[in-house]
């Protein structure tokens, strides 16, 4: 937040936390327990360094955990409103017609078999198989900024098929067994529902399927989305002909095909890789949705390690006719994004110090967390956009510092 003076940044964040805490009062109907959330909220935005129910109990003023424990667990109020007020409060800010709407999953780690939906299964956030719930997230990246605007909590058919189970964690009648990708669709269905404004989804394999490409397609909109290494690609009308598997076709491709591109700025530079695109087929959008036209391009889109060539990765596309390369790659690259969110998310704000194992303990917590991590993305927002000022005055130049020589010079600059 370079572009803002300190007493300005500081005001701004008061205004905001006094406004996201405005907005969230009407779910409450008793007072004590509005005010137990915005101390809740305090305490995900203090420094602590864990967000658990004593230290924020703590940072509050509490003499315990319980009044914080009940905004998640006996407290009466609906974790969607809240979702829905916090997808409302960033898009007021970051809403943006090129907007990137990114799909992903991450793991939270948890001892015992309470915790709604816990389960060994594989989480990316440990890189291995291990006990954890799965939660999918979806992010909007736009120029201004990015936020979440969804969440989803992954329930195991281990758990769905267990009905003491699902009542022992308060999961409410008629949720059953949903795949991650059927997950993701149904918060994108929602997103285009709710009219949030985007041009792109980008994800990776895992969520790279048929459905929620033919959602797309039927939506206009484009997506960039990763699949297997097996995933069959095929073409027509084309000069170049492809048939055949992803890693097949990557293999056969010739040297000149690749070209080194950024897909975006990491922490340590441009994240380049060596990438490839081939066009697939050019299909009328109209053939899709009688309320679209123009002709659409599906495409194969390559991402080659520059350390080691035999790391790839593949992506089945969708865009208008005519979209160059670099911008597939920048979609791509878009997906840094969310896992910049879940870090910070679970560093800075206690995403994963939840320690309710309710269905609705598990969306309460996470929603108070995307609505301070919103805040925080509004803020960075508008202390960016304000011009660099100068704070120091100009010295006035008088006889008696001209005469004073070096060090009385010296002594005076700041």
């Amino acid at each position: 937040m370079a572009g803002a003076s300190v007493e300005a940044t500081l005001e701004r964040w008061a205004s905001a936390l006094r406004d996201v805490k405005g907005r969230m009062r009407p779910l409450f109907t008793q007072e004590r327990v509005a005010a137990s959330a915005s101390r809740f909220l305090d305490g995900l935005l203090g420094n602590e360094p864990r967000k658990t129910g004593w230290m924020r109990a703590e940072a509050a003023g509490d003499p315990g955990p319980w009044r914080q424990q009940a905004v998640l667990g006996r407290g009466n109020w609906n974790a969607e409103a809240l979702r829905d007020i916090v997808r409302g409060y960033a898009l007021e800010t970051l809403a943006d017609e090129n907007a990137v709407l990114v799909i992903d999953e991450t793991g939270f780690l948890k001892q015992g078999k309470a915790s709604c939906g816990v389960a060994r299964q594989y989480t990316g956030s440990a890189g291995k198989i291990t006990n954890c719930q799965i939660g999918v997230f979806a992010t909007y990246v736009s120029r201004h900024g990015h936020a979440f605007i969804d969440r989803g909590l992954y329930l195991p058919k281990e758990w769905t098929d267990d009905h003491a189970r699902l009542k022992a964690a308060h999961v409410p009648d008629g949720v059953g067994f949903a795949t991650k990708p059927q997950i993701a669709r149904r918060m994108i269905a929602g997103a285009m529902a709710s009219e949030v404004p985007f041009a792109f989804v980008a994800a990776d394999s895992v969520y790279g399927t048929g459905d929620i490409e033919t959602m797309l397609r039927k939506a206009g909109k484009g997506y960039v989305l990763g699949v297997a290494s097996n995933h069959m690609f095929h073409s027509w009308g084309k000069k170049q002909l492809v048939g055949g598997t992803a890693a097949k076709v990557a293999q056969n491709l010739p040297k000149r095909s690749w070209r080194r591109l950024p897909s975006g700025e990491g922490t340590k530079g441009p994240r380049l890789h060596d990438w490839a695109y081939l066009e697939l087929a050019d299909l009328d959008a109209g053939e899709y949705s009688d309320t679209l036209t123009g002709t659409w391009t599906r495409g194969l889109l390559i991402r080659r390690s520059i350390a080691d060539p035999a790391d790839l990765a593949f992506f089945s596309t969708w865009c208008p006719k005519g979209t160059p390369m670099t911008k597939l790659v920048a979609i791509e690259g878009h997906r840094w994004a969310i896992e910049d969110s879940f870090e910070t998310a679970k560093n800075e704000l206690g995403l994963d110090h939840n320690e309710t194992r309710s269905w609705h303990g598990w969306h309460r917590h996470v929603s108070l967390v995307m609505l301070a991590f919103a805040m925080m993305a509004v803020i960075r927002h508008h202390a960016n956009a304000v011009p660099l000022k100068k704070t120091l005055p100009r010295l006035r130049t008088t006889k008696r510092s001209l005469s004073a020589g070096r060090s009385r010079k010296s002594a005076a600059s700041p």
